[in-house]
This record gives structure tokens, C-alpha cells and sequence, in this order.
């Protein structure tokens, strides 16, 4: 874990869920729920989590995404934050299966398709053989809405999806940490940098009622200079280190994951 955070490069949309979003406004007149735009504070899905490969986030890294498709003001914040907004519980290492030396999946499994290994294929190669697969039980997504109860013993997915994530993923923080799913919403840039005068050409938002302009993004020269600096972030919510995930629910492995593990795990 590094000792500061880590600026992370913001990134456009994915072709893959635009076209979701897209698809689905045509077949129904509207946006769906998962595509609407969100004000400040509204809950937001990073387009990391539509890699099947994405181990999610880090409790020490700030991520600011600067293009959501998904909020009004364009800016997803992940202040800090540990594991996948979809996958609550997060999930142990997947058991990869469908290539010679693979162990067959359990009773009740499938072998499905998730994370394409497209550099290793040569053309006219088998498209089956051109993706790694893991075994999945039918139905074994986790939700983000879902409950805890709900989501046991269920894989990590692509949202909206059932391809499943092939890497181990840390569960969430606890609930009542502050670094749950809580802490990545939609936001907006409120202020430069500590220190530094005002950008005479950056439009600067005002935070609502229940929000305080912090800093989240230090100049540290690296990156886009329009992303550093302060956002809108819920009141109490600034981040105080590692010790605030507390006891992680569901995957817990010490090597990967902030906190500690909980009692019992699914």
C-alpha cells in the first residue's frame, strides 16, 4: 500500500457501455436508471468496473473520472475507496477453467467466458479458445443493490452483465467507515489547489447544502492540471488513512486489502 495517494488518469467512456446506454434509450424512449445523469452527491459506477480484468480500487488512491457518462457535472469521484461499487463482498481468486490443465468446475457450474486473451490469438484461431473462462453457478452475480445475504457466495461481474471478473477483488469497506460505496459519487471541482490563486478560466462550482469543498487532488505536477486541486465531497467524509476502512466485509486477504477481516466471511 503506498503511503499517499495516487493520481490515477481519467478515461472516456467505454464504447461497450455507451452503446448499452444507447441501445437501451432507443427500445424504450428514455434512458435507463443506470444511464440517467446524476447531480452532485448521486451515486456513480466508475468505467473501470466494465473490465472483467479491474481488481477495483485501491483505499489509498483519489480517482477522479472526468468524462461520466453517468453524472451531470461529468465527474465520478472514488474518495477513497476499496474494492468494485458492483461487488459489494468482493471475491476470492476465480477458478479458471476450458483450457488444458484446467480443473473441471464444481457440480452445478458453468464454464464462461470472461477476460479476452485477443494478444495470444492468431487469426482464424477458435473465438472460444481466444478468451480465459471461470467457472460461474447460474444466477451468481452480486448486485450492488442487493444485500449482503443476497450477494454471498456470489462472483463479481461487469455491470449490467454476466461475464465474470477474473482476479480477486477486496470486499468493501464497513458500513460504517465512511469508505464504503458511499464514498464514490457524482461530484464537481470547487477550488484550485492549497496554496494556489484561482484559475481565471475554470468554471468552479459551489457545493450543495451537506457538502464542503476539500482537497482531493494535490499538485504533485503530474496529469491534468484542470483535475487538481478541490471537489465537493459529503461533510465528514475527508479521508484519515488506512484505519477508517475498518472491518472488511466479505474477500479479506492482508496482502491486497485495507482494514481487517470480518468475523465471518462468505
Amino acid at each position: 500500500m503506498s503511503p499517499h495517494p495516487t493520481s490515477r488518469r481519467a478515461r472516456l467512456p467505454s464504447i461497450p457501455s455507451l452503446l448499452v446506454c444507447l441501445a437501451s434509450a432507443l427500445a424504450i424512449g428514455a434512458l435507463p436508471t443506470a444511464c440517467q445523469s446524476g447531480g452532485i452527491g448521486d451515486p456513480c459506477t466508475p468505467e473501470d468496473e466494465h473490465e472483467p480484468t479491474f481488481a477495483g480500487f485501491d483505499l489509498a488512491e483519489e480517482y477522479i473520472e472526468s468524462r461520466s457518462f453517468q453524472c451531470d457535472t461529468r465527474i465520478c469521484l472514488v474518495n477513497h475507496f476499496q474494492g468494485r461499487v458492483s461487488c459489494p463482498l468482493g471475491q476470492p481468486p476465480p477458478r479458471f477453467c476450458g483450457l488444458p490443465g484446467d480443473p473441471p468446475c464444481l457440480e452445478g457450474e458453468s464454464c464462461v467466458p470472461s477476460t479476452s486473451l485477443a494478444p495470444n490469438c492468431e487469426p482464424g484461431d477458435d473465438a472460444s479458445a481466444c478468451r480465459r473462462h471461470v467457472c460461474q453457478a447460474p444466477g451468481g452475480c452480486q448486485r450492488a443493490d442487493a444485500t449482503d445475504e443476497e450477494n454471498k457466495n456470489k462472483a463479481c461481474c461487469v455491470p449490467g452483465t454476466d461475464t465474470p471478473v477474473s482476479t480477486a477483488v477486496c470486499g468493501q469497506c464497513a458500513d460504517d467507515s465512511e469508505r464504503d460505496a458511499r464514498a464514490v459519487y457524482c461530484s464537481c471541482r470547487c477550488g484550485p489547489p492549497e496554496g494556489q490563486p484561482p484559475d481565471e478560466n475554470f468554471n468552479y462550482c459551489t457545493c450543495p447544502s451537506g457538502f464542503e469543498c476539500a482537497e482531493i487532488r494535490k499538485d504533485f505536477g503530474l496529469g491534468d492540471p484542470q483535475l487538481r486541486g478541490k471537489y465537493c465531497i459529503q461533510q465528514g467524509s475527508a479521508f484519515e488513512g488506512p484505519q477508517t476502512c475498518g472491518a472488511v466485509k466479505g474477500h479479506f486477504d492482508p496482502a491486497q486489502c485495507s482494514g481487517v477481516g470480518a468475523a465471518s466471511s462468505p
